[in-house]
């Protein structure tokens, strides 16, 4: 079918009858008479040939015809209403997907977003956050940014900052802490990645204690558990700077265990575009500033 020709105004009709299943609901919500919405749709259903709705007493509802053409009118729709926002402001921004690992995203990536908005109008950069579990064709992300070795099948990954962990705790706690053996009989926060305890305590030359302390499937909770006083995790100081920085938490032993770094990473069948490269190289000059900064000290 010519795209001119498309019957826009009888789609729009049908979208919004198919969602309110009223003829007058959807009246209201395009500001036009109820005759106007039953007439387009009509005008629809002669030009398909086939009937979208059972009219009813109190209502519509769908034929299976009908019930087949909402989710193309629906996506078809949400994909212009996604364009044109791409233009709000009177330019094109490029959208940009990015899954990450909640640590990481309230730990390094958070407190440098305004100064990405500011040196990146054109992306529109849209975040969400994960436990690590992340499935980048299903949830159509560009990139994902996520802690471990950096193997995933059919991803690329590039590393991007080395995160050991140590544990961590509250001063008042830490005071009681004068060697890693007076860790056994406190309450040790778990990951969900069981053998980190047993890694720690082996390089203190430790056997690891049962542990029984509540289990977490995110650092940045764990933390916030141990800065409550309710155990000590072990977690990436390099994460909580803020934190430590005010000493909400402390890091009462100097030891740390290497157990994975964070990769940006995307999908081998995935074309690198403009946007991509930017917040890759962006992130990249931010992570080796930080470093450069931290060896520059005396």
């Amino acid at each position: 079918m010519d795209r001119a020709q498309l019957p826009l105004n009888a789609l729009r009709a049908f979208d919004a009858a198919a969602r309110h299943l009223n003829f007058t609901r959807a009246a209201i919500e395009l500001c036009v008479s109820q005759g106007a919405v039953s007439h387009q749709v009509a005008q629809l259903e002669r030009r398909l040939g086939t009937r979208l709705f059972h009219r009813l007493p109190r209502g519509l509802a769908l034929t299976d015809e009908g019930q087949s053409l909402v989710p193309a009118v629906a996506d078809a729709f949400d994909r212009v209403a996604a364009t044109l926002d791409q233009y709000a402001d009177g330019r094109f921004r490029e959208v940009l997907k990015v899954g990450v690992v909640g640590t990481f995203a309230t730990g390094w990536l958070l407190p440098r977003l305004d100064a990405f908005a500011r040196t990146h109008p054109g992306i529109d950069l849209r975040i969400s956050t994960n436990n690590n579990r992340v499935d980048l064709a299903g949830e159509a992300l560009d990139f994902a940014i996520r802690f471990g070795d950096g193997a995933w099948h059919g991803t690329h990954a590039d590393p991007l900052l080395a995160a050991p962990l140590a544990p961590l705790c509250t001063p008042a706690t830490a005071a009681r802490l004068k060697t890693p053996a007076d860790l056994i009989p406190e309450r040790l926060l778990r990951s969900y990645r069981a053998d980190e305890w047993a890694l720690w305590f082996a390089a203190a030359g430790l056997a690891a204690p049962v542990l029984r302390g509540p289990m977490f499937d995110s650092s940045a909770l764990m933390a916030a558990a141990a800065a409550a006083g309710q155990g000590i995790a072990l977690a990436p100081p390099a994460m909580f700077a803020r934190e430590l920085a005010t000493e909400t938490l402390v890091q009462p032993f100097a030891l740390t265990i290497d157990a994975g770094r964070y990769w940006l990473t995307r999908l081998m069948s995935r074309t690198e575009t403009d946007a991509m490269a930017q917040f890759r190289g962006w992130l990249t000059r931010e992570i080796m500033g930080g470093q450069d900064q931290a060896g520059s000290g005396p």
